[in-house]
């Protein structure tokens, strides 16, 4: 049985309500992204910071619950989380919503009874199974790459798994707290087979298709420029249109995260198309992961171990078939699986998160292969294979 709480039993300490009451006074810049959207300076239409403000964490707190009097004094040092958090509000609405992408197979689409699937809507029933005790009490948003951060910032979604590049810019200008990277990806250009390109040379004076108001479109075009190469952006708002304009010749290449080629690679043979190449270079860096609202750490840390979940279980070989019947001696494990009696690290997260996650989603090896191996890309070997096996799926240890 899993015990759900009132998220006001999770004891916190004074400098967290701090943040959590400063957070509501704050107002983050518009943005918005692709694989990542591009934000500030050359990526954002607006680089001013959030306004800073004058009201006390109590006010803030009184403000957060719609009380008019502030919190009453205290001497104490532990104090309870804020009622007005996003972790106490998504317990209480019973649902989570979660910004997708949904027209990326493998990581994100929807059929036409409007059923979702993909690697990052598996990620948001992770964290609605480590929260709620449900991976289906999902609420699916999709966004376009340029909705996306104002869609984090307005409040519309709790959180973003959208195949998002978590960069500098977005991190400290989009009011956006990035989390574990759930997938190591990198740019790379797609060309029909028949055309004979195999070098971004080859591509001299070519119409590429790109989505705008991402980071592909900013790599393009500094990559391009670096080397002297001419070439013409062919810009798209989302793959459901750019797709169609790349198969009947509108433009010569696709540029994208090399995952998102792969995956309409697969579908563009699978429904009879052009043979297509995705040439060898990578030449771009594209972390992508989780995405919260700046400020909320109660709401980070539950959505971010809820995330590493799913590694940690492949790393200690318990998949959905065995989490719930081990009964081993491991101390690491027995803490991870919540069966040692009095350990509470404090996440607002029941003892067992764990086990729920994974028996309701699977381990990140059983994610992986359900939806991504599908479309071509194999995880052994890759940077996304687990830190023993020489790839960068490394989590904290759970004690």
């Amino acid at each position: 049985m899993i015990r759900r709480g009132n998220a006001s039993v999770w004891k916190r300490t004074a400098g967290t309500l701090l943040a959590l009451g400063l957070v509501v006074g704050a107002c983050s810049s518009d943005g918005d992204s692709g694989d990542g959207a591009a934000t500030t300076g050359t990526e954002s239409e607006s680089t001013e910071a959030p306004a800073e403000t004058e009201a006390t964490a109590e006010t803030e707190a009184a403000a957060d619950t719609g009380s008019t009097e502030a919190p009453a004094d205290t001497d104490t040092v532990d104090v309870v989380q804020s009622e007005g958090g996003t972790l106490a509000a998504v317990q209480e609405r019973g649902t989570l919503r979660c910004g997708v992408n949904d027209a990326v197979p493998g990581f994100g689409v929807v059929d036409s009874s409007g059923n979702y699937s993909g690697f990052d809507v598996d990620f948001c029933k992770v964290v609605a199974a480590g929260v709620l005790g449900d991976p289906e009490a999902v609420e699916y948003v999709p966004l376009t790459a340029e909705a996306r951060f104002t869609a984090l910032q307005s409040g519309e979604i709790d959180v973003l798994i959208r195949n998002t590049t978590w960069t500098a810019t977005r991190d400290g200008n989009e009011g956006s707290n990035f989390l574990f990277t759930t997938f190591y990806d990198g740019q790379g250009m797609m060309v029909p087979a028949e055309t004979g390109f195999t070098t971004l040379e080859d591509l001299a004076d070519a119409s590429i298709c790109v989505l705008s108001g991402t980071t592909t479109e900013l790599n393009l075009t500094s990559v391009f420029e670096a080397r002297g190469i001419p070439f013409t952006p062919v810009v798209f708002e989302d793959n459901t249109a750019l797709r169609p304009a790349y198969e009947e010749g509108q433009c010569e290449a696709w540029t994208s995260d090399k995952s998102q080629l792969a995956a309409n690679k697969f579908a563009i043979e699978g429904d009879g198309g052009a043979e297509q190449l995705i040439m060898e270079e990578t030449f771009s860096k594209e972390p992508l992961g989780p995405v919260v609202v700046d400020g909320d750490d109660e709401w980070a840390q539950a959505v971010n171990w809820a995330v590493m979940a799913p590694v940690q279980a492949w790393e200690f070989d318990l998949d959905s078939s065995n989490i719930g019947s081990y009964s081993g001696d491991d101390p690491n494990i027995q803490r991870f699986l919540g069966q040692e009696d009095g350990f509470d690290p404090g996440l607002g997260l029941p003892s067992d998160f764990a086990v729920v996650i994974v028996e309701g989603v699977g381990n990140y090896q059983e994610i992986y292969e359900a939806n991504i191996t599908p479309i071509g890309i194999e995880l052994p070997g890759t940077v996304n294979d687990l830190w023993t096996n020489g790839g960068l799926m490394y989590v904290p240890p759970y004690r």
